[in-house]
C-alpha cells in the first residue's frame, strides 16, 4: 500500500494520492494510514469522520475554521462527484497570510487535500449530488466555529460559480478576513 504526497504553494497544504488497486470486482484503497502518514512526516491523530452531502452543483461550503482550544487538521476527499476545495492562511504572521491553495477533488482523481490547522476552509460543488468525506484532529465547537465570507474579493479566489452560489444563512454572513480578528498568530 502507499500514497503520494504532493506539496503545493505553500508547504503546510498537502495533496494526498492514495494508491488505488482495481479489478474485474471494483476496487480497493486505503485512504488513511497513521503508518504511512508518519512515514511522509505527516503526524496526525484524527478523532472524527464527516460526511456532507450537497445536492445542488455550485453549492459553496465555507470559508470555515474553529478557533483555539478547538483548531482542527482535515483531510478531505471526495466520493461521490467532485468539488473546487480551498485552503485559506489565516495565520497572522505566516510569510502566506491571506493566500490560499485551490484544488479540483473528485471520486475520479481519487486525490485528497489536507488542510492545517490555521487555515480556513470551503469549496465549491462542481457537480450534482457531490458527497465529500473529511477527517478532522478536533472535535466540533459551536462557541469556537467561525469563517470568512466565502468570496471575499481580498482572498483573490476564482470560485467557479456560474450564476448565484447556494449557501447557507451562516455562510452569508461570514466577515471579510480583514474584519475576521485574529484568532492564530
Amino acid at each position: 500500500m502507499g500514497c503520494r504526497v504532493l506539496t503545493t504553494d505553500i508547504p503546510d497544504v498537502k495533496i494526498i494520492l492514495p494508491e488505488k488497486f482495481g479489478d474485474h470486482r471494483g476496487f480497493f484503497s486505503e485512504t488513511y494510514h497513521k503508518r504511512e502518514f508518519a512515514t511522509a512526516g505527516i503526524h496526525l491523530e484524527f478523532v472524527q469522520d464527516n460526511h456532507a452531502l450537497s445536492g445542488p452543483k455550485g453549492t459553496v461550503r465555507g470559508l470555515h475554521f474553529q478557533t483555539p482550544p478547538y483548531e482542527m487538521w482535515k483531510l478531505v476527499r471526495v466520493v461521490r462527484g467532485s468539488i473546487f476545495d480551498v485552503a485559506v492562511d489565516i495565520r497572522k504572521y505566516s510569510p502566506t497570510y491571506g493566500k490560499h491553495v485551490a484544488v479540483e477533488l473528485s471520486a475520479e482523481k481519487w486525490n485528497q487535500l489536507l488542510v492545517p490547522a490555521g487555515f480556513a476552509h470551503g469549496y465549491c460543488t462542481l457537480e450534482p449530488n457531490t458527497e465529500v468525506v473529511y477527517k478532522v484532529t478536533n472535535y466540533y465547537s459551536q462557541e469556537h466555529d467561525k469563517g470568512i465570507l466565502w468570496n471575499d474579493e481580498a482572498l483573490g479566489i476564482r470560485w467557479p460559480v456560474e450564476g448565484s452560489a447556494a449557501l447557507s444563512e451562516k455562510d452569508k454572513k461570514w466577515p471579510r478576513l480583514s474584519a475576521s480578528g485574529v484568532y492564530f498568530s
